[in-house]
C-alpha cells in the first residue's frame, strides 16, 4: 500500500485522502497518508471494506485487529456431530453485521510485516476483537497478545462457535496450506499467485484464499508466482477481497 501511494502525486494523494472521507482523529494521520505512511499509533475511523474476519480496509488502511486470529474464509469447521460449518466465512459475516452501516474507530498498535495497522477497533464503543473471540469466532492470538484470554476461555466452555468441537487453529491451517501449495508451486517455494483480473487489476492470492485452487496462472500473460505477500505488494499487486 505504502509503495502504491508513494507513486502518486501529492495532489492525487490528498484527492484520494479526501474521497475517502476517513473521518481521521488524529492530525498527524493526515500528514501521514500525504506522505505515503498510515502512523501506527494514530486513531482512524470510517466504514470498513472486510477481507475477512479480522482483517479489513479503511479507506486506503489495511487493518489487522489487535490480539486475535480469526479462522480464514475458506476454513471450516466441525459440529460436535461431526460435519461441518463454514466458520472463516461465519467470522467475516459477523464482522460486516457488527458494523454494518456504523463507523468504527480504530487505534494503531504496531505493524505488522506485511504493513498491516494492528489495531483494537470498537464500534459503537464495544471492542471487536473482544466479541468475535467471545462468541468462539475467533481466537486469542497469544503469540502476540494475552489481551482475549478470558473471553477465550469463557468461549471454550460454553462451546461456542470454533470450541464445539477440535478445530484446526487458524495459524496452522495457514502453514498446512502454505507447505502443501510450497511443495507443488512451479518456482520453489513461492506459492502465491499473482492474477491479472478481467478488468486488468493485479491481485493476489495466498495459499489459504477462498478461490486459490480455483486460480490459474499465466505467466506468459504478465501473471507472476510469488514467495511472500511482501514481495507481490512491492510488485504492485493487491491482496485479494475474498468477500
Amino acid at each position: 500500500m505504502a509503495a502504491r501511494l508513494l507513486r502518486r502525486t501529492r495532489s492525487e494523494t490528498v484527492k484520494s485522502v479526501k474521497t475517502y472521507s476517513l473521518g481521521v482523529l488524529a492530525g498527524t494521520f493526515f500528514l501521514s497518508l500525504v506522505q505515503g505512511v498510515a502512523p501506527v499509533r494514530a486513531e482512524i475511523s470510517g466504514s470498513i471494506d472486510i477481507s475477512d474476519g479480522d482483517t479489513f480496509d479503511i479507506g486506503m488502511v489495511r487493518i489487522r485487529l489487535h490480539g486475535i486470529d480469526a479462522p480464514e474464509v475458506g476454513q471450516s469447521c466441525e459440529t460436535p456431530a461431526g460435519e461441518t460449518w463454514p466458520c472463516g466465512a461465519r467470522a467475516a459475516e459477523r464482522l460486516a453485521d457488527l458494523t454494518r452501516g456504523r463507523d468504527v474507530s480504530c487505534k494503531g498498535q504496531s505493524r505488522d510485516a506485511y504493513g498491516r495497522v494492528i489495531a483494537i477497533c470498537v464500534v459503537d464503543g464495544i471492542d471487536i476483537g473482544e466479541i468475535l473471540v467471545r462468541e468462539g469466532l475467533a481466537w486469542a492470538y497469544l503469540e502476540y497478545s494475552a489481551d482475549y484470554i478470558d473471553q477465550e476461555a469463557r468461549a471454550r466452555s460454553d462451546g461456542q462457535g470454533i470450541w464445539q468441537a477440535e478445530t484446526q487453529a487458524a495459524w496452522d491451517f495457514r502453514a498446512d496450506k502454505w507447505q502443501r501449495a510450497a511443495a507443488v508451486a512451479p518456482r520453489e517455494n513461492c506459492p502465491i499467485k499473482g492474477n491479472i483480473s478481467s478488468k486488468g487489476d493485479r491481485i493476489y492470492h495466498t495459499p489459504w484464499s477462498k478461490y486459490y485452487s480455483r486460480t490459474r496462472i499465466n505467466t506468459e500473460a504478465g501473471e507472476m508466482w510469488f514467495c511472500d505477500e511482501n514481495e507481490a505488494r512491492e510488485a504492485g499487486w493487491r491482496p485479494v477481497g475474498d468477500r
